[in-house]
């Protein structure tokens, strides 16, 4: 079987998660095929999503003009996978605190946009993450805060706030992980989770 996974190709780190997800799944003796997602009706052939960083707002923008939105909702209510990360995070959250976000509703957490600060602000953490064995090397660039959790499981926290979190099949991260070279974030999403499993029959 050959998973096809979809990354949002609006912004954002695209060839680096692409290549992340095939490392992930080579790890499991699994053929992937990415394909990009600019335009509705690619979402639904999808085993796997990925939703990455950005501007909020175009990404939000972009996923609403061109109908990927409701694809991508109906996609988690059918239990397949999504990571979702930095500005991927905002947009997927359950409250974006920003109106010109239109959210997904994805995750049960509000966030705070540009909370750890500017692009000069940037730093890389090890971050201890439910799930692994050892801490997995953070990338934060002009990231989001999640300022509260709902209903979402909290995997990682840095200064006593989480910075990733899970709500079903959907997983966010404050952080970059696709600009390290260590794919265990992407893992831990799509191919190690039991909802991940079941769906796309991974065991």
């Amino acid at each position: 079987m050959t998973i096809r996974a979809g990354v949002v190709a609006v912004q954002g780190d695209v060839s680096e998660h692409a290549e992340a997800i095939r490392r992930a799944a080579a790890s499991h003796d699994e053929s992937t095929e990415v394909v990009e997602i600019r335009q509705s009706s690619v979402v639904p052939d999808c085993d796997l999503l990925l939703l990455p960083g950005g501007e909020s707002t175009a990404i939000s923008r972009h996923l609403q003009r061109e109908g990927i939105a409701p694809e991508i909702v109906d996609h988690v209510d059918a239990g397949k996978p999504v990571l979702a990360t930095c500005a991927g995070l905002i947009v997927a959250s359950a409250d974006p605190n920003d109106d010109r976000v239109t959210s997904l509703d994805l995750i049960d957490v509000t966030v705070e946009r540009n909370a750890f600060g500017r692009q000069a602000d940037s730093f890389e953490a090890p971050l201890d993450v439910t799930g692994l064995d050892e801490p997995f090397p953070a990338v934060f660039i002009r990231a989001p805060l999640i300022d509260s959790v709902g209903d979402a499981e909290v995997l990682a926290e840095w200064d006593g706030r989480a910075v990733a979190v899970r709500d079903g099949p959907v997983v966010g991260t404050s952080f970059h992980p696709e600009l390290t070279d260590d794919y265990r974030i992407h893992d831990l999403a799509f191919f190690e989770s039991e909802v991940a499993n079941a769906v796309s029959g991974l065991e």
